[in-house]
């Protein structure tokens, strides 16, 4: 059987993804309510109750929102390093089925290993991963600060890419919303990737084998998704990487599933 990929929903109020192969059912982080992913897992003909594992990312509620109640339910294993666990026992009060892996090191979940590594943010111990199956390779770069070199190498290996493309600087400059402490979270090496650094990670990262870009984890009120696409396929255009194709991902509803 191919892979099948669908982001349920990314954006700075939740993200999740799902990924499927011949032997193995994924979800990558749970930051929607249960409710909500079993019915964004619904609209895509699956269920929580074939998932095989949770990956998290770190514990940011937008990553980990649905873990208690979906978990509880179905009893699906959640996979995250010790400082993330501890972390998100903090946030539930249900004994979760916790999985843990070393930060860096690579384990078998069925027929897909998943190599996690450091990323730059501000949560305990947040990682970004490379999914390798049989039928191609997904990276997944969420919440990032800034793309360090391990980060890219990590990730070049990738034929599908969850990058992030969270703000445009003015945007949030001009933001009223944010109190200027916020904005320099955001800012900072270790908040959010705007679109001009998403579209210099994407440079970095991009190679023959890459042919899927998603942006993720775009801010409902500091971007917009129609200028995150310009930035990043302008920038992509320029170096002659046409063979990429760009889809933004949104908050409210799935993006169409891709199939390899």
């Amino acid at each position: 059987m191919s892979l099948h990929f669908t982001i349920l929903g990314s954006g700075s109020a939740g993200n999740c993804a799902y990924l499927e192969t011949a032997e193995t059912r994924l979800l990558i982080d749970a930051g929607f309510s249960a409710r909500q992913i079993r019915h964004r897992l619904a609209s895509i003909g699956r269920s929580p109750k074939d998932l095989n594992g949770i990956l998290i990312t770190h514990e940011h509620f937008d990553h980990t929102q649905g873990l208690g109640v979906l978990c509880g339910q179905c009893s699906i294993p959640v996979y995250c390093n010790r400082p993330t666990q501890e972390a998100i026992q903090t946030q539930f009060d249900a004994a979760l089925p916790f999985r843990l892996f070393e930060t860096g090191a690579a384990f078998q979940l069925g027929d897909i290993m998943i190599e996690s590594f450091s990323v730059p943010h501000d949560a305990q111990d947040p990682v970004g991963f490379l999914l390798r199956t049989p039928s191609g390779n997904v990276g997944f770069l969420t919440d990032l600060g800034y793309a360090t070199r391990l980060v890219i190498e990590r990730v070049r290996p990738s034929h599908v890419l969850v990058l992030e493309a969270n703000h445009d600087p003015q945007m949030l400059q001009d933001d009223t919303r944010r109190p200027w402490s916020v904005k320099q979270r955001i800012l900072s090496r270790h908040g959010h990737l705007s679109n001009d650094a998403a579209a210099e990670a994407a440079e970095r990262i991009v190679s023959a084998d890459l042919r899927h870009l998603y942006l993720g984890h775009l801010s409902r009120d500091c971007n917009r998704p129609e200028l995150a696409h310009r930035v990043i396929s302008e920038r992509l255009r320029k170096m002659g990487a046409a063979h990429v194709s760009v889809v933004v991902a949104r908050q409210e509803a799935p993006c169409p599933s891709l199939i390899l």
